[in-house]
């Protein structure tokens, strides 16, 4: 690991390539308590691999149209041990499909080109509005789950990726939405909660994402905010942006990396969530993007792949979004990101 004065000041590809490839093929130990989530490590990971087969068996199916309407979701399973049968599954509570499995599955499937119009999408979406609750929210699965900005961003993500919004109302997610806007500015991941940068979007049981990245991204994926808000004082935004921006601005720690929430310490996957709700607002030239390039480089690892922070072993979630975070710093030999749906413009436009 390194340190500010030792940190290589190159991105070094050839050896993230060969970190992911290392994972791709066995991960470490550490690993065993995301068995559940196989489907987002592997959406950290694969980037045009022929793998389309292998998602495609992860999807719950229902077994006649009836099934549709019994409250359960036809998404996607998280992983294999999520469709063991009953019998088998003893105390295992995670026996459905799970609204964030199904974002990263069609994100896979995305990535490597695979035709979306080919999925049976209707037991996704009318199974996936019997997860959407009365206040707007969503709950990621069909029973004994939280619902909050999260799973709102993930079906606005299924909906805007399959070109269907017949799976959700986005009148009653809008609202929940804008109710979640606190204060000081960011987003809460409930009404009334404290504002973050810091909780799960894809590793929905452990790890950090962004309510606030969630709130803008959903927004925009729905088609209720435009590009560079910021800018566009002549028409009036649903959200208090220069709040907002504020915010965001304030997320900045002394050591150049973002930070999730007041007091904590700077983030490798919060130069996404911040920088990308500060890209979709138009903001990204209002931070030192150079001092936050440096902080990224204390984080990226001799093994490959970037840490959580200095001086820690590298992982996938903070790998991801450290690549994420260098293509909006516009580094040479990344593709540019969509950032609404946290992937390659290449593979969001389906090139």
């Amino acid at each position: 690991m390194m340190n500010r004065e030792t940190a290589m000041e190159l991105f070094e590809r050839d050896r993230h390539l060969w970190f992911l490839e290392l994972m791709y093929c066995d991960v470490p130990s550490e690993y065993q308590t995301q068995e559940i989530n196989r489907l987002t490590l592997a959406y950290f990971v694969i980037d045009r691999e022929q793998v389309a087969n292998w998602v495609l068996s992860f999807q719950a199916r229902p077994r006649n149209n009836e099934d549709l309407e019994n409250g359960k979701f036809y998404g996607f399973y998280g992983s294999r041990s999520s469709q063991f049968s009953a019998e088998n599954r003893k105390e295992l509570g995670h026996h459905g499909g799970h609204l964030a499995s199904t974002y990263c599955a069609l994100a896979i499937l995305k990535m490597i080109g695979y035709n979306l119009q080919s999925i049976e999408r209707e037991s996704i979406l009318v199974s996936m509005r019997n997860l959407q609750q009365p206040d707007g929210s969503f709950m990621p699965i069909h029973t004994g789950a939280e619902n909050d900005l999260r799973f709102v961003f993930c079906a606005a993500a299924i909906c805007f990726m399959l070109n269907d919004w017949s799976g959700m109302d986005r009148e009653k997610a809008k609202k929940f939405i804008l109710n979640c806007q606190s204060y000081d500015g960011g987003f809460g991941l409930v009404p009334g909660s404290e504002s973050h940068g810091v909780l799960s979007v894809h590793l929905c049981l452990s790890g950090t994402g962004g309510a606030t990245y969630c709130a803008v991204a959903a927004l925009y994926l729905m088609g209720f905010i435009e590009d560079d808000l910021l800018f566009r004082n002549a028409s009036p935004s649903l959200l208090n942006v220069e709040l907002l921006l504020e915010w965001c601005l304030q997320r900045l720690n002394a050591d150049g990396g973002f930070q999730g929430r007041p007091n904590k310490d700077s983030d490798t996957c919060y130069a996404f969530w911040i920088g990308g709700t500060l890209k979709i607002l138009g903001g990204l030239d209002f931070f030192n993007k150079g001092a936050l390039r440096e902080f990224l480089f204390t984080c990226q690892t001799q093994f490959g792949g970037f840490s959580k922070s200095p001086g820690q072993l590298p992982d996938l979630y903070h790998s991801y979004y450290g690549f994420c975070a260098f293509s909006l710093l516009e580094e040479p030999g990344l593709n540019p990101l969509s950032v609404e749906l946290g992937m390659a413009d290449v593979a969001a436009l389906g090139i």
